[in-house]
């Protein structure tokens, strides 16, 4: 039986893309350790954008426990001339490794001469390349990296998070955008949706928690005490005309998600959202000093659209304003804003557009695909609804904290899943 011993070569690369004007940078700190394991494992636990190369000269049988990063692994050598290196890479990205039909991965193995694994769980960062040299190995990792370069700044990746205000909290308005909705469909499904419909109106309330608090407080709203638009049984014709314009319950945002959008992200894995999390967290006070310590009110009114005609609507919105009119509000979303930018963890052409705060109550994005292979509209007809509501008054409402939210997730309250949270200051007026 052969007998072999080896060190690790353990080094650290960060590749900055998609942050600090994104100009990719690497620094690179090679460090030799003694330690034993099998040639081609894994050592993940170094860290975040951790690789290590194993090199194996011969020697004699080594089995011992090795501490690494805090957690203790064993295992024993069994063949030589295998290197490997472990990539974090995000479980969202793992898709564009592979490839169409796994294009993509047998490109690299044949031009590389490498054997890329890739996890077999959707809820695993980490993909595993093996080849017969430093070299080789080093070089499909390098290809991986600029693969994930191109994603993440495409629209092929979406936005994984955002840094919301989140409205849905003060029941009042939750009530004035349920009668808005119904108002508009009537209490019947128009677009073949009745399910949904009916699992609506069978959920008797809504508690939204205000994450920041030191205490959790809970703000309850029962859903039969909301008065509901009645219209008479709508005929087919009527719901022609209504699917016609391209107007259905899909497109309407979740009245229990309703928010002010800081800040779109793209955090592809674990340690981009951690980041994140202590980016805001650190942020606090510099948030508190920009709104002078003194709680923040602003005025929802009337509906407008994002870019386009009414006619050809896309987006329609509810316009921000902020009581008093000091600016305070903007002020504060700059230093989050900044802050996020210097981490790294903003897209150039993000950080580049300034801020227009405003609530989104329709959005032709998100439209169910229907059943009946009809072709998904992109706009809608929004001239009605702007006749009826364009003047609409939704009321004053106190901003009380600051969210990094998590999209397409959502906590028991309906609202988006909160990574992270700070409090803005507390309520009364001057």
């Amino acid at each position: 039986m052969s007998q072999e011993s080896f060190s690790i070569l353990s080094y650290r690369v960060s590749v900055k893309s998609a942050m600090d004007g994104f100009k990719k940078q690497k620094m690179v700190n090679l460090v030799w350790r003694p330690i034993s394991t099998q040639s081609s494992s894994i050592l993940a636990e170094a860290g975040n954008d951790v690789r290590e190369a194993a090199q194996c000269s011969k020697s004699s049988d080594v089995s011992e426990e090795v501490i690494e990063g805090g957690r203790r692994e064993s295992a024993s050598v069994e063949s030589a001339g295998k290197h490997s290196v472990s990539l974090e890479v995000g479980a969202s990205l793992i898709k564009f490794i592979r490839g169409k039909e796994g294009t993509t991965q047998m490109k690299i193995e044949e031009e590389m001469g490498v054997k890329i694994i890739l996890p077999l769980s959707r809820n695993e960062d980490h993909i595993i390349i093996e080849g017969g040299s430093v070299d080789c190995v080093t070089k499909a990792s390098e290809r991986i990296v600029t693969i994930i370069d191109e994603v993440v700044q495409s629209a092929s990746l979406d936005y994984s998070h955002f840094v919301s205000l989140p409205l849905a909290i003060h029941p009042e308005l939750v009530e004035k955008l349920v009668n808005f909705q119904n108002s508009i469909l009537g209490n019947d499904s128009i677009a073949g949706d009745e399910r949904d419909n009916q699992a609506d109106r069978s959920t008797t309330s809504v508690t939204v928690d205000l994450k920041a608090n030191s205490e959790t407080n809970q703000v309850n709203l029962d859903i039969k005490s909301i008065p509901i638009v009645s219209y008479p049984p709508k005929t087919k014709a009527k719901s022609s005309t209504l699917l016609d314009m391209g107007i259905e319950k899909s497109i309407f945002i979740k009245p229990s998600t309703f928010h002010l959008t800081v800040l779109m992200l793209k955090l592809w894995n674990k340690d981009r959202v951690n980041v994140a999390c202590d980016v805001l967290k650190s942020i606090s006070p510099s948030v508190m000093d920009a709104l002078d310590n003194k709680p923040i009110f602003i005025r929802l009114k009337g509906l407008d659209c994002m870019r386009g005609s009414l006619a050809k609507a896309r987006v329609l919105y509810v316009p921000v304003e902020e009581i008093g009119d000091e600016g305070r509000i903007l002020r504060a979303c700059q230093v989050i804003t900044d802050a996020f930018v210097k981490a790294g963890l903003v897209l150039e052409k993000d950080a580049k557009q300034s801020l227009k705060l405003h609530a989104t109550v329709m959005n032709a994005r998100h439209r169910k695909r229907r059943k009946d292979n009809r072709k998904k509209m992109e706009t809608f007809d929004a001239r009605e609804i702007h006749k009826h509501f364009g003047n609409q008054d939704w009321g004053e409402y106190l901003i009380r904290e600051a969210h990094l939210s998590q999209r397409f997730v959502f906590d028991q309250n309906g609202y988006y899943r909160c990574c992270a949270s700070i409090p803005f200051p507390g309520e009364h007026r001057a």
